[in-house]
Parts: C-alpha cells; structure tokens; sequence
C-alpha cells in the first residue's frame, strides 16, 4: 500500500548507521528515595504507552540531570522499551519537550535525518515487532541490547515519503486520541452521576412529576441472596473444545461453558481481584472464585449493580497470604434504597450512558484495527 505519486524503491538501512545515538540510561543512586515532584522528567518504560509519551511527576535535579549526560532525552527522540513485560512498545518525544532523561530500561534512538514518526511507526508495525521479538537476548528472550537495536535492517522511502506516510498516520492517531477523550469524558460523567444518585444529591421523578419516597435504610443482605457455584477452575477439564465440567458430586457434562438459568451480579472473593463486580447475563459462566449475588424481587438487578460499585469491599478484605471477603461480612453493610419505581428509572438513565460508552468503544476498537490494518500494509 503506497501513495500512488511514490515509484521509487525502499532501501534497506542499518539503524546503526543512520542514527547519532542509540542508548538508555540508569536508575540515579539512591533509587526511588531520590525522585522529585518538580525538576527534570525522568521517563521510566510506564511512560512510554499508547505510542506517547505520558510523563508523571517523577523528577530528578538538575545537578542530577547534569551527571546523566548519556541519558539525555531530547525532544524528537524516539523511545524504545527494551526490558520487561513492555519491551517494543515505543513513542516519539514531543518537539514542545525541552529535555529529561531515562532509565535504564528505555532505549533512546535519534536520528540523523529519517523522520522519527514513520520509524517509529515502523518499529509499532507487526514488521518492527518481528524485529524487535529476534532481536531479544538470554534464553528467556527477555531484553533487546543496544548491538542488537543497530543491526535493524529497516526498509524507508524517500523522506518525501516518509513525511506523507507519518502526516497520514498522525490523522489516525489524531482520531484515535479524540474517541479516547471521548470515552474518558463519558467516563467521567458517569462516575460523577453514580455518586451524585446514590449519595441522594441528585433524585429522579415519577411520571406524573411528584417526588417519589425517601429511601430506606437496610442492610445489604437483606435485599439479595448470594449463592456460590460448585464449580471451581481447576475442574475444568479441556476436551475437543468442551470442557468436563466437575462439580459438588462428580462428574456433571461436556459444555462450552457452565450457564446459569438467570442473570447475577458476581464478586471476586478470593484471589486478585477480590471485591471486583461483573455484571453477568444467564449466557455467562461462574467459577468457585466468585460469589454470585442474586436480588430479590424489590430490587432492580442493575440497580444493585450500579450500587455495588459505591460500595468499598477493600474494608472487608481478610487474610495476606490469599486475601478474600465472605458475604456474612459485607452483607451486614447498611445502605440506602429507594422504592422499586425510582430504582428503574435510575437503571435505565444510567445503562443508557453505559451503552453510550460501549457504542464509543466500539468505534475505537474499529479505528484501532483500521490502524492496525494500515501498518501491516504501509511497510516493508
């Protein structure tokens, strides 16, 4: 895929060879003890995501800054991470960023005249990725050295090109960003909503425009029920795609997934996670790790959900080793509820922006794989 005007052949280049510099930097002495909210930005590889650069308030001195010469971020610069769970993943340094430094588990790559958006582009690319995976030192395949960075051999254009390729991508990335912001926004509200309602600062009419009646104070397991499955995950035997499924008394059936015959609420109670909800239709499947929270007939099942999620299951937490929460617990928290009325109204003004943010991430799902797309055509 090329711009019809470009004819000429792209040509191989080492990295090494067209870059002035190709580093990384190091934790300053003293580690963690000696970083700064305020002074010269020093860029960690948790700040090169999303292919940007996004700084936090992890400062070191200038006198510090002085004595990292080598380590030096210009703005331009590409960064690269080169050790980790996040190694290949990339960023071009803003031309508004005046300087800072790295660490030693990011790569800065400066160019002597290619244009850093289109490498960088590349290097994001399945193609820079395949490179980036065979590049990878130690039986583990666990870092990238510098010799191994240099000895890239990437195909470019002309710079003419390489300039329409970027400025081309730079519109999708524009657009990518934008529904990002998008979904934040709505985000945002939402989560400003849910306190605005359930803390009683913002309250709902009937239909004829009266005020419905205060809400009750109760104790939250006395308006649902928890039941746990008998199925945990390491009964699940795999078998031509199905799964043998094992419960309280042996052996149950072959299914694609264990169903429940109605919709739940479900908390992680033990484990990573613990105290997470989910929301779960009659189509889904529920593990041992989870309590499954069934209301009864006076509340509304999203409802319970959107008020689980005020709740702070933290305070519940027992144990170190494997922390867990036990629904005897938290089922004694006292909460407020309103009648069944102004819970459905409340359930559907908020699952009406719910579903907004689910459209708006389906749309940055498909820019997403439209980028995607571009960069598995657009190199070489």
């Amino acid at each position: 895929m090329r711009f019809k005007e470009f004819q000429d052949e792209w040509k191989p280049q080492k990295l090494g060879r067209i870059c002035t510099k190709i580093g990384s930097g190091k934790t300053p002495k003293g580690g963690e003890d000696v970083y700064k909210t305020t002074g010269i930005p020093f860029v960690r590889s948790q700040n090169v995501i999303n292919n940007s650069l996004i700084l936090d308030k992890t400062h070191i001195t200038f006198e510090m800054h002085k004595s990292m010469k080598s380590s030096t971020v210009l703005a331009n610069d590409i960064l690269l991470n080169i050790t980790g769970g996040s190694i290949g993943r990339s960023c071009v340094v803003p031309n508004d960023f005046i300087e800072g430094n790295v660490n030693q588990h990011v790569s800065i790559i400066r160019l002597k005249k290619f244009n850093s958006n289109f490498l960088q582009a590349i290097l994001s690319s399945s193609v820079g990725q395949k490179l980036i995976y065979q590049g990878q030192t130690g039986s583990g395949r666990e870092g990238l050295n510098f010799q191994s960075i240099k000895s890239f051999n990437i195909y470019f254009p002309s710079i003419k090109e390489q300039n329409k390729v970027s400025r081309f991508l730079k519109l999708i990335n524009k657009r990518i960003d934008a529904q990002n912001k998008i979904i934040q926004s709505l985000e945002s509200l939402m989560s400003g909503l849910v306190q605005d309602i359930f803390s009683q600062k913002l309250r709902f009419k009937n239909d004829d425009g009266n005020e419905f009646p205060d809400w009750e104070s109760k104790k939250l397991g006395e308006i649902c029920v928890k039941k746990s499955s008998n199925i945990s995950a390491n009964t699940l035997e795999s078998k031509g795609g199905k799964f043998k499924i094992y419960g309280a008394i042996g052996f149950l059936q072959f299914v694609d997934f264990y169903q429940e015959d109605k919709s739940y609420i479900s908390i992680v109670k033990d484990g990573a996670g613990v105290g997470r909800t989910m929301l779960c239709d009659s189509k889904s499947s529920v593990l041992g790790t989870l309590d499954k929270i069934i209301p009864n007939n006076s509340v509304n099942i999203y409802f319970l959900y959107m008020l689980f999620k005020t709740i702070k299951f933290d305070k519940y937490i027992i144990g170190s080793t494997i922390p867990h929460i036990y629904f005897k617990d938290y089922s004694k928290l006292k909460i407020s509820i309103p009648c069944i009325e102004e819970q459905t109204k409340i359930s559907n003004f908020l699952s009406s922006i719910n579903k907004k943010i689910e459209k708006e991430k389906v749309l940055l799902k498909e820019y997403e794989q439209q980028k995607k797309y571009l960069l598995q055509n657009l190199f070489i």
